[in-house]
């Protein structure tokens, strides 16, 4: 267990998580788990059931789910309250060394997110997240925030449920990180490969010089050439790595991204310290050759992950939504490597020198400014790095989380 300010992690609390309807909304968690008073390190502070369920469905071969987790009710739906719960913006900058950076730093960078299908209240909702914790404002009219589908216009797609909750947790913790920064919310035309990765290009060709993906599918053959999508040298493009355990999917396996892991966050007094999240994405890839710049000995081709940032639901953070299913509406807690990717993406456009960037191997030459994840698993692979958390590089959480912005 990694140990930073004077904090020991505590114990974890378990989860279950649910099947998705084909409608595109959370279903009913398999195991409600137990009812316990929730003062735990995400500071809900409060009595439900300690259950998490998928925000988008599963998908077929060639097409993408998103990676965010949200905590449920005992009926299955998203556990939604009028104010706030788990992290805001002042604890995570806090657990990553960053509030001095996010204070002054990020003027003039763009964070892009790109998301699949459209979320109509998607300016609507950051406005109150930024409102709530302080934030500057971040609107349409002033410039910070602009909303396009895939080919840069405003002919959005349909509107989705499930996505527009991932689009709102992106949006929040882009804004949590970076509150100056300028965002970007690229809207493709569906959940497909091939229309995500044209969202991706758009929002290079826009100047993004940071770009989220909180996404991702099974590997297979052709990748090695759709990859290319994620190519663009100058800007950080993360790529959360996903939300089912060890194993590895794409576009997180692409050579040219930021493939981010997850962990759990915990606090008690005034440190903060992190463990593997079991749910974390991780492994050898099928397909992609190993970047130059990575060393582990125990995968002959990409390894999953290079960094990671909080992802368990259960240690998770302070979300608010008006476009949730079956009603909820309102402050939710979410989770998954959908949470890491963006925030990681953040921590790139506070650093401000993406322009000098050669993909995702900054972290590997920067490890004083990360805090190594040596305990937790995420599976079963023979106790190997590969699906553990140990001293130094490990699949789950790579090189570590931030220590502020200097490994980016």
């Amino acid at each position: 267990m990694v140990r930073y300010g004077r904090i020991l992690v505590a114990g974890l609390l378990a989860s279950a998580l649910a099947a998705c309807a084909d409608s595109g909304a959370p279903a009913s968690p398999a195991a409600s788990g137990p009812t316990a008073p929730r003062a735990d390190a995400s500071g809900i502070g409060q009595t439900m059931r300690l259950a998490h369920a998928p925000v988008c469905p599963g998908v077929p071969a060639g097409s993408a789910r998103c990676h965010s987790l949200v905590l449920v009710d005992a009926a299955g739906n998203p556990y939604a309250t009028t104010s706030p719960s788990g992290y805001g913006p002042s604890d995570l900058q806090a657990a990553y060394g960053l509030a001095q950076a996010a204070a002054s730093q990020g003027a003039g960078q763009t964070i892009a997110i790109v998301d699949a299908y459209d979320d109509p209240k998607a300016e609507s909702d950051l406005g109150v997240y930024r409102s709530h914790y302080g934030l500057p404002a971040c609107t349409t009219a002033n410039g910070c925030f602009r909303k396009v589908n895939q080919s840069g216009g405003t002919s959005y797609p349909k509107a989705n449920a499930s996505w527009s909750q991932e689009i709102s947790l992106d949006l929040d913790m882009a804004s949590a990180i970076c509150p100056n920064c300028r965002i970007l919310l690229v809207e493709a035309s569906s959940n497909s490969f091939a229309n995500l990765a044209a969202a991706v290009d758009e929002a290079a060709r826009l100047g993004a010089n940071a770009i989220s993906n909180s996404y991702g599918g099974s590997e297979y053959s052709s990748e090695v050439t759709d990859q290319s999508h994620y190519n663009h040298p100058g800007v950080a493009v993360t790529v959360s790595s996903g939300d089912a355990g060890y194993g590895v999917e794409f576009p997180a396996a692409s050579q040219y991204v930021t493939a981010v892991g997850g962990t759990t966050l915990s606090r008690s007094g005034t440190g903060f310290a992190e463990t593997v999240w079991s749910g974390a994405g991780s492994g050898c890839s099928a397909y992609i050759a190993k970047p130059t710049w990575q060393a582990d000995a125990g995968c002959s081709r990409r390894t999953v992950a290079d960094v990671a940032a909080v992802a368990n639901p259960n240690t998770g953070v302070a979300v608010y939504d008006s476009y949730a299913y079956r009603g909820s509406s309102g402050w939710m807690v979410f989770g998954g490597t959908s949470v890491a990717s963006p925030i990681i993406a953040s921590v790139y456009a506070l650093a401000g020198n993406a322009s000098s960037l050669t993909y995702g191997s900054d972290p590997y030459s920067h490890l004083s400014s990360l805090h190594d994840i040596v305990s937790g698993s995420n599976g079963s692979c023979g106790g190997s790095y590969l699906c553990t958390g140990v001293s130094g590089y490990d699949g789950p959480t790579g090189n570590g989380s931030p220590s502020g912005a200097g490994a980016f």
